[in-house]
C-alpha cells in the first residue's frame, strides 16, 4: 500500500509545528493490507491552523473540526458531548490528545492511529480485534447504539465487508435498539445501504 501522499502530508504538518496520523477505515485496511484510495486523517491542528498552509482544502464543515478535499478526509481531534437528534453531537471541542479523541469513535478496529514512521497507537485493543476479526463498539454498546443507530448498520456492513463477527454484547445492543433506526432521515439509511454492495 502506497503511503507516500500521507507521508509527506504529514511532514507538511510537522514543518508547521502539528502532528497527522492515518486513522479510521484508512488505518483499519492498511493494516488489514486492503487497498484503499481514500485517507481518513486526524490531527491536533485545528480547522483554521490548517487553513493557514492548506488553503485549497474545502472548509464548509470546519465548526465540527473536518476539513476535505477529493481523496482526503482530515478531522481535528476532538471530544464530543450528547448525541440529542440521533445522529450529531450537541458540542465538539478540540483536543490534541489521541486518548480522548478515540473514544468518540464508533468501532475499536475504526479507533486505531498511525503516525508517519507507522507506530500504532491503540488505546481500545483494536489491534487484538483485528487479528481476532471481532467487531466491538467502544465502551457501553447500548450507548454507542443509542447516540447514532446508523452505526447498526454500519456494524453489519463492516462484518459482512470484511468477513468479522460482531462481539456479543454489541450485537445484542444491535438487536435491542433497532427501532431507533426509524428515527433516522430515510436517505442517510439509503446512503449506508448502497455501501455495503460495494
Amino acid at each position: 500500500m502506497d503511503l507516500s501522499i500521507f507521508v509527506s502530508l504529514a511532514d507538511l504538518f510537522k514543518k508547521h509545528g502539528y502532528c497527522l496520523y492515518l486513522t479510521g477505515g484508512s488505518a483499519r485496511d492498511y493494516l488489514l493490507k486492503r487497498d484503499f484510495v481514500d485517507f481518513d486523517l486526524t490531527t491536533d491542528a485545528t480547522p483554521s491552523e490548517m487553513k493557514e498552509f492548506l488553503p485549497e482544502m474545502d472548509y464548509t464543515y470546519a465548526k465540527f473540526g473536518n476539513v476535505h478535499s477529493k481523496h482526503l478526509d482530515i478531522t481535528t481531534l476532538r471530544v464530543e458531548g450528547d448525541y440529542k437528534d440521533y445522529r450529531h453531537p450537541s458540542v465538539v471541542r478540540f483536543t490534541t490528545k489521541l486518548e480522548e479523541d478515540y473514544l468518540r469513535r464508533d468501532f475499536t478496529i475504526n479507533a486505531l492511529y498511525i503516525d508517519s514512521n507507522l507506530k500504532v497507537y491503540d488505546y481500545c485493543h483494536g489491534l487484538d480485534d483485528l487479528k481476532n476479526k471481532i467487531i466491538r463498539f467502544i465502551g457501553d454498546p447500548n450507548k454507542r447504539v443509542q447516540e447514532d443507530p446508523l452505526r447498526i448498520l454500519r456494524a453489519e456492513r463492516f462484518a459482512n465487508k470484511l468477513g468479522f463477527i460482531i462481539e456479543s454484547n454489541s450485537l445484542k445492543a444491535m438487536n435491542s435498539h433497532k427501532r431507533l433506526l426509524e428515527k433516522l432521515n430515510s436517505n442517510k439509511i439509503k446512503e449506508e445501504i448502497k455501501k455495503h454492495n460495494f
